[in-house]
């Protein structure tokens, strides 16, 4: 059974089969019951009709054996003691009325007429019963009118109207919806299969180039998008806006392998020829120099394991950090700087990792005083729901051209390239992506000094 429904199609053909086939059955059931209802309606009118035609005459003072009652309509006159005055001629059986009865018993003054007039009952009443006329037994509506003659027996007539045509009609219809039903219900499974089957069409062909990318590992190639504005269409482009994502990642992914493998190269050769020369040569070991390719090495692994965790998609803490308290602590540590660093800083919180927090602001005076001629400056403010964190410095700034391309991984400009210290080109990168994590921005622009100007923004949380 799961394999038959295992589609879309063809749950979705049961499924509109089943909606169409509730919605038919529940429709015919109400026209039948409208229609047995008018028709049986139709029938009380009729039988009503019959019934004061016949007790207009009894109240007005004609005889029962001279009423004329040899219509198709049964008619029978029953008194108080159920005996029966009067009925039909061919009436040979009857169920539902007062009496069943078809044989008239005369009664005592009958044969005389009164001069007065009798009355008629204004309200009949109605009941369910059958009648055999002429040895055929059918079902029939009764209408009683109780009527006062114009010798003041009270008498009740009945007058009944043949169910036969509401119930042929109501066979009818129901014939009909019982033939019909079925076929219209494998219309509506077939139109909707086969609709389905062309909607789905193009997420098909989705699939299969799915498929085929992820056989190939091409994530280059993207999925055809149809011409249509459907929700199919909107996935095959978000699709491909996926497969667009997913190839600058393993793209960016290998590029920061490559560059990584090349960082690491030349500290780690150059450590293994100053150990090489060193375990022939003691009186020529460069121990300094190998102590700086060691921290090198430490610093680059420290940024590699950091962008690591960040790629991962680890969430800073939300612990509120004191930011001026922070600039403070982090500022006095820094011993032996090349360029004194001036501080403006007035109190300000922000949730988040203390930790990443003081890496970035690291990262950003070190580069100040990597550029700087005479000074540093670090700022904290706040403007409405941001912290700003400012770090400018008086070098030669960032060209227009290369703000952005600053923040990349790997990325240093030829100034610092030709500066022993010039660092990996991950410090920039590290700061912006810890900044994103913590709802921030990170921007760099032209600070009043004449050099750079980072301003990190943050979010108070308040």
């Amino acid at each position: 059974m799961g394999k038959v429904f295992g589609s879309v199609r063809a749950r979705a053909a049961l499924g509109a089969t089943v909606v169409v086939a509730v919605a038919l059955v529940a429709a015919g059931l109400a026209v039948l019951g409208v229609l047995r209802s008018n028709l049986a309606d139709r029938a009380e009118v009729d039988a009503a009709a019959a019934a004061r035609a016949v007790a207009s005459k009894v109240a007005g003072g004609v005889a029962y054996r001279e009423l004329d009652l040899e219509d198709d309509t049964p008619v029978q006159i029953v008194d108080e003691d159920h005996r029966v005055r009067a009925v039909s001629d061919d009436l040979q059986a009857v169920t539902g009325t007062g009496s069943s009865s078809v044989r008239p018993v005369a009664a005592a003054g009958e044969d005389h007429d009164d001069d007065g007039a009798g009355e008629v009952s204004s309200r009949p009443e109605y009941s369910a019963g059958t009648a055999r006329i002429d040895g055929e037994t059918a079902e029939y509506r009764w209408a009683a009118l109780e009527v006062t003659d114009a010798r003041g027996e009270d008498v009740t007539v009945y007058a009944g109207a043949p169910l036969a045509t509401e119930q042929g009609a109501v066979g009818t219809v129901r014939e009909a919806m019982l033939i019909g039903l079925p076929l219209l219900l494998v219309v509506v499974a077939g139109v909707t299969w086969l609709v389905t089957r062309r909607a789905l069409r193009p997420v098909e062909g989705i699939r299969r180039e799915m498929a085929a990318i992820t056989a190939s590992t091409d994530l280059s190639r993207r999925v055809p998008v149809p011409g249509s504005y459907d929700e199919v269409a909107r996935l095959a482009r978000t699709t491909n806006e996926t497969l667009t994502a997913l190839q600058a990642s393993v793209e960016r992914q290998r590029a920061f392998v490559a560059d990584a493998s090349h960082e690491l190269r030349s500290p780690v050769a150059s450590l293994r020829t100053q150990l090489e020369v060193g375990a022939a040569h003691p009186e020529l070991l460069d121990l300094d120099g190998a102590v700086e390719d060691v921290v090198r090495l430490q610093r680059l692994a420290a940024d590699l394991l950091l962008l690591a965790r960040l790629d991962a998609g680890e969430r800073p803490a939300h612990a509120p950090v004191a930011l001026d308290a922070l600039v403070r602590e982090e500022l006095a540590q820094r011993l032996g700087d090349r360029v004194p660093v001036r501080m403006e800083v007035a109190p300000v919180a922000v949730p988040g990792s203390r930790g990443q927090l003081a890496r970035v602001l690291g990262n950003l005076v070190d580069n100040a005083q990597r550029h700087a001629r005479g000074g540093v400056r670090v700022a904290v403010r706040e403007e409405g729901r941001w912290a700003v964190l400012e770090v400018a410095d008086d070098g030669r700034g960032v060209p227009e051209g290369e703000r952005e391309r600053i923040f990349e991984r790997f990325v240093r400009l030829d100034d610092a390239r030709s500066r022993d210290d010039g660092g990996a080109g991950l410090g920039l990168a590290i700061a912006r992506d810890v900044a994103v994590r913590h709802g921030g921005t990170l921007a760099v622009g032209a600070a009043p000094e004449g050099g750079a100007l980072f301003e990190l923004r943050l979010p108070t949380g308040s």
